[in-house]
């Protein structure tokens, strides 16, 4: 089994896609490849079937199956979390003792759908951790753009310390800088656990959340290395310079915010980059147009060349 993620985890842990040929089967050759890519980059773990992975239009069988040749392929070079969130809370314990017992470093879930009330909330959170039992460590993933369920640090910090498995913060509200700030202020006046806090929405806020308190990253950009590089130097205490390499980035990391096309593009990037053979989604889901593309590979030379200055200079 692979460590454990804890409440001191740090990092980036990348968001991994699930690559499927045109016809929309798994393709299994390139999940190898891209797994091989994103170690290449020096992440410190993966996080299979979220969102990015197009989880909701896998089977539970192809759930299971992308799982074991991810841990096969990582061979414990790495902690691998997996994303267990389901309509079903049976569905999700299943999947969660399954992955437990192949060696994942916990699960990640986020809130059911529905009335945006925190006392559904907690109370939810609650049945799952009796469900999964309490070894299992679990990413609380807040995520409101999608979900449509906004949590306030209140409530989380009230689940932490009544739940002591969830342990990390998958932060991705947006505006949501002041929530990184109140749990660290929490967790320095003692009213509360530390927690590991990485954080989503493509990295486009990364060295801003940093310099809040936040551990790292936890997202699927198709340039791992600018992670794992922004991290590594706000780290030893290169803000200016993390800020520096992020800023190369950004045209690409806006140009993804596309609600509704950001994975092609990344999934494009991705392919692009030799990682996948196709960056098709499993239908329903989007296909670039011409001009999708040229636009993209634009702004992907462009980037490439401002890093290699940088890096000249």
């Amino acid at each position: 089994m692979s460590d454990l993620i804890s409440r001191t985890t740090r990092g980036v842990y990348i968001i991994c896609a699930t690559p499927f040929f045109p016809d929309g089967r798994i393709d299994f050759a390139s999940l190898d490849r891209l797994i091989d890519f994103y170690l290449e980059k020096g992440v410190n773990g993966l996080t299979v079937l979220g969102m990015m992975g197009e989880a909701d239009k896998l089977t539970p069988e192809e759930r299971r199956a992308v799982f074991d040749r991810v841990m096969k392929r990582i061979g414990g070079r790495v902690p691998v979390v997996a994303g267990v969130s389901d309509a079903g809370l049976a569905n999700l314990a299943s999947l969660t003792a399954y992955v437990m017992d192949a060696g994942a470093a916990g699960v990640m879930v986020a809130p059911s759908r529905g009335p945006a009330r925190e006392d559904r909330v907690t109370a939810y959170y609650h049945q799952v951790c009796a469900a999964i039992g309490p070894q299992v460590p679990v990413v609380f993933q807040d995520f409101p753009q999608a979900t449509g369920v906004p949590v306030s640090p209140r409530a989380i910090l009230e689940l932490t310390r009544e739940l002591p498995q969830i342990v990390m913060l998958k932060h991705e509200e947006s505006p949501g800088l002041a929530k990184i700030g109140a749990v660290r202020a929490a967790e320095a006046a003692g009213t509360a656990p530390r927690m590991s806090i990485l954080c989503g929405n493509g990295g486009i806020f990364l060295p801003q959340e940093l310099g809040r308190g936040a551990d790292g990253a936890m997202t699927g950009f198709a340039f791992p290395e600018a992670l794992v590089e922004t991290v590594r130097l706000f780290a030893a205490g290169k803000a200016d310079e993390a800020e520096d390499l992020y800023d190369c980035y950004l045209p690409i990391l806006r140009h993804e915010q596309q609600l509704g096309l950001g994975l092609a593009l990344r999934k494009h990037i991705l392919m692009r980059r030799g990682a996948i053979a196709d960056a098709g989604l499993r239908a329903p889901g989007p296909r670039l147009s011409p001009a999708d593309i040229a636009e993209m590979d634009r702004l992907i030379a462009r980037t490439e060349a401002k890093v290699k200055e940088l890096k000249g200079a």
